[in-house]
């Protein structure tokens, strides 16, 4: 037994978050997103397994995977903007309302019931495979991206919603681009630079969250964010996000939009099943 966990969980819970860190990596660079949406799943099964109490298992997952995001966005944002698609325009715009969205949306986790954090997972992702999958082109609010006041709500709401996802941003705002006519490959690139700006507040406000329930986590956590499962995911994640940019940029459109599509579907599914479980 190390630091309180027996062996055999321990084994399972390395080999699962090394092996996952690598997928995590590899679609942090083929979608444009900090790699959350498949984090949290996969720790949230993680940690189940090895007896992590329901009351702070998702909240868990969603400020580790918030923790695992910061490298890993910072390596997708520096490999899509080599090849000269990321508009810093619209982070530029976005930055400071997505950083006070994460603000809000950490203070919120301190107090939030489990399943709010799953229903909201599921929610944001329906919409976003049903947009991808069934109406790629027609769900358009304009042609060109809003004014600027319009921009900062839009930032708000992200930083929000990514904090109680556990998500670099990258699904909510390649979902805002491609509504204003933005190619779902640039929409992709830029949406990665978001990661860096949600994660590292998003993770800091949940170590804060977390602070209370200290004496219900696993060992080797500070608040919400697991130790053990940053150090695992961290380094195939970082080694697999450039292999994923480049596959991004040689998908077609629409190739990329049903794959990503798809994959919503399978992670909505997932959570759905574990509300009515």
């Amino acid at each position: 037994m190390i630091a309180g966990i027996p062996l055999g969980d321990l084994a399972f819970l390395a080999v699962s978050l090394v092996l996952a860190g690598a997928i995590t990596g590899l679609l942090a660079g083929v979608f444009g997103v900090g790699g959350g949406a498949v984090v949290v799943p996969v720790l949230y099964e993680v940690f189940r397994v090895i007896g992590v109490p329901d009351e702070v298992r998702m909240p868990l997952a969603v400020g580790t995977s918030l923790a695992v995001i910061i490298p890993t966005s910072i390596r997708s944002f520096n490999a899509h903007r080599a090849k000269g698609l990321v508009d810093l325009s619209i982070l530029k715009v976005w930055a400071v309302p997505v950083v006070l969205g994460v603000i809000v949306g950490s203070y919120i986790a301190r107090y939030a019931p489990a399943d709010l954090f799953k229903i909201i997972f599921v929610i944001v992702a329906l919409i976003s495979a049903i947009r991808l999958l069934f109406a790629a082109d027609r769900w358009k609010f304009g042609e060109e991206m809003p004014g600027k006041p319009l921009m900062i709500t839009y930032g708000g709401v992200i930083g929000v919603l990514s904090a109680l996802m556990g998500i670099g941003g990258g699904q909510l705002s390649s979902l805002f681009m491609t509504f204003y006519g933005r190619p779902i490959h640039q929409a992709v690139a830029t949406s990665s630079g978001l990661g860096v700006i949600i994660s590292i507040p998003g993770a800091l406000g949940f170590i804060y969250a977390g602070w209370p329930k200290m004496d219900i986590l696993p060992p080797l956590s500070l608040g919400y964010v697991s130790l053990i499962g940053m150090i695992l995911f961290i380094p195939t994640s970082i080694w697999t996000a450039p292999i994923g940019a480049s596959l991004a940029h040689k998908l077609s459109k629409r190739r990329l939009e049903v794959a990503f599509g798809i994959f919503l579907l399978f992670v909505a599914g997932r959570f759905i099943w574990s509300l009515i479980s």
